[in-house]
């Protein structure tokens, strides 16, 4: 199947009549934005609410997917001055420069990558492009940041870690799911206190809503995402690692299946994991079956089992009635506690701005955003395949 555009003429309708950056994102459309983005609020730069002093310039390639703001909208806030951008399709380009009017947009993604001046390049381009563009990023002496999945076969991942290696440069993926969630976030904060004592295991839910006729043709087509497991689920290994601390570990079983879409043989629309690694043990379970009558685009959650207590987060949306995101519950020897985390800061793109500058790891290291991904490939290469009706 050859990607090809697909119809966004409501999308440009709309976006010309926003008249603000918060009125754009308020009437994006899920074609672009996808049901699973998740889109920083206008002018929320750091805790102060004001722009930063830029530290870099960055630049954006490829704008295929609606995570593109939200990963914009971390380096500003975190001290990036966005120069310019690249994207072939004229409409997607037209609702970035609407939203972002301070970025050039530029004819060929060369004037780029040999600009001088740019220190990191974004990108959210259609995924199995992705690994390929952060190779010509990193050998034009540049840091890369890409949408999940960052890498979509095994393949690619070892010519990645190849030219990092030989480069020096950062290649990040924004496992946003953790980096863009202040519920995860203040997670991280209470697992490093001790306040669950030592993580025995973590369940991570990422169910999401399919929006059949809002999808372009490449998103049924799993060699151009990489199957279910390598897409979605790498959050949730990127979790795994991260509340473990495990450095290794190996997948115990994996399976994936396309249960209700047969006119598109081609996706999968079901997967889980078990997996063991030497902090701790995980279970993964992603879909594409978030029911319409839900009010969010999908029920995402982690569980954080501890040898004192247990983390509960509900990410989107907490059905027991309490509005908005960001739910969480700490449930220890001495009681059961409720936090909104709404007011939690984001600080992965400050921290990537500082590494950038500093050389430095703090955001993450590379060595576990390339285990995050290689055990999505490993874990998608040998699921098991589920049919239906069969055992």
């Amino acid at each position: 199947m050859k990607p090809s555009r697909y119809n966004r003429r409501k999308f440009i309708r709309s976006a010309t009549a926003a008249t603000s950056a918060a009125g754009l994102f308020s009437i994006l459309p899920k074609e672009l934005l996808g049901n699973d983005a998740v889109p920083s609020i206008a002018g929320e730069y750091n805790i102060t609410g004001k722009i930063p002093e830029p530290k870099i310039n960055f630049s954006v390639i490829g704008i295929n997917h609606g995570h593109i703001y939200g990963q914009t909208d971390a380096v500003i806030r975190g001290g990036g001055q966005l120069i310019s951008f690249h994207a072939k399709e004229d409409d997607l380009a037209a609702a970035f420069a609407k939203k972002y009017p301070q970025a050039k947009r530029v004819t060929d993604e060369k004037e780029i990558l040999e600009d001088k001046t740019i220190h990191l390049v974004l990108s959210s381009i259609i995924p199995n492009e992705r690994a390929p563009l952060g190779r010509r990023v990193m050998q034009h002496g540049k840091d890369y940041m890409s949408d999940k999945p960052g890498i979509t076969s095994l393949e690619q991942l070892a010519e990645v870690r190849r030219v990092q290696k030989q480069t020096g440069r950062i290649y990040s993926i924004m496992y946003s799911e953790r980096f863009e969630n202040r519920a995860t976030v203040k997670a991280g904060e209470l697992v490093k206190a001790g306040a669950i004592g030592k993580v025995i295991q973590t369940i991570g839910l990422g169910p999401h809503r399919i929006s059949l006729s809002t999808r372009p043709p490449w998103f049924f087509d799993k060699k151009y995402f990489g199957g279910i497991i390598t897409d979605i689920a790498s959050h949730q290994f990127d979790q795994f690692l991260y509340f473990t601390g495990s450095t290794k570990a190996d997948v115990v079983f994996s399976q994936t299946g396309n249960v209700a879409h047969p006119q598109y043989p081609q996706f999968e629309d079901f997967g889980d994991v078990t997996i063991n690694g030497n902090g701790g043990t995980g279970y993964i379970r992603v879909d594409w079956f978030t029911p319409d009558g839900l009010q969010t685009w999908g029920d995402g959650r982690l569980t954080i089992l501890g040898t004192e207590g247990f983390i509960e987060i509900r990410k989107n949306i907490d059905i027991a009635g309490r509005p908005g995101g960001n739910h969480l519950f700490l449930i220890t020897n001495k009681d059961t506690q409720y936090i909104d985390c709404k007011d939690v800061v984001l600080p992965y793109g400050e921290q990537l701005v500082n590494d950038i500058v500093n050389r430095t790891e703090t955001a993450m290291t590379q060595a576990h955003c390339f285990l995050a991904t290689e055990l999505a490939l490993k874990a998608q290469k040998k699921a098991k395949k589920l049919v239906p009706g069969k055992a």
